[in-house]
């Protein structure tokens, strides 16, 4: 698990940001549905997007603790380039 400014990119735009998933083999987070948009508009296959709905609030441990909990639901989904929404009842 990394973070974009773990990468010095904290401030980089999205598609910045989405070719750093890409180039890292990562599947990106984010509360942003921005990215969802983008991929969809460019119709890119990767990176695979996590989107987070209604969970704010909570800390990255809690997020990861979710994320990982319901990761064997959608890991095959993931590696094959998907957009999952995460929300606190529903996936």
């Amino acid at each position: 698990m990394a973070h974009v400014r773990d990468h010095g990119t904290a401030s980089a735009d999205d598609p910045s940001v989405l070719a750093l998933a890409v180039e890292t083999l990562r599947v990106l987070v984010s509360v942003d549905g921005d990215f969802g948009t983008l991929l969809a508009r460019t119709k890119a296959t990767s990176p695979s997007f996590v989107l987070v709905r209604r969970l704010v609030g909570r800390r990255v441990p809690e997020l990861a603790a979710v994320i990982i909990e319901n990761r064997p639901l959608v890991e095959d989904d993931l590696e094959a380039g998907a957009v999952v929404v995460l929300g606190e009842a529903k996936l």
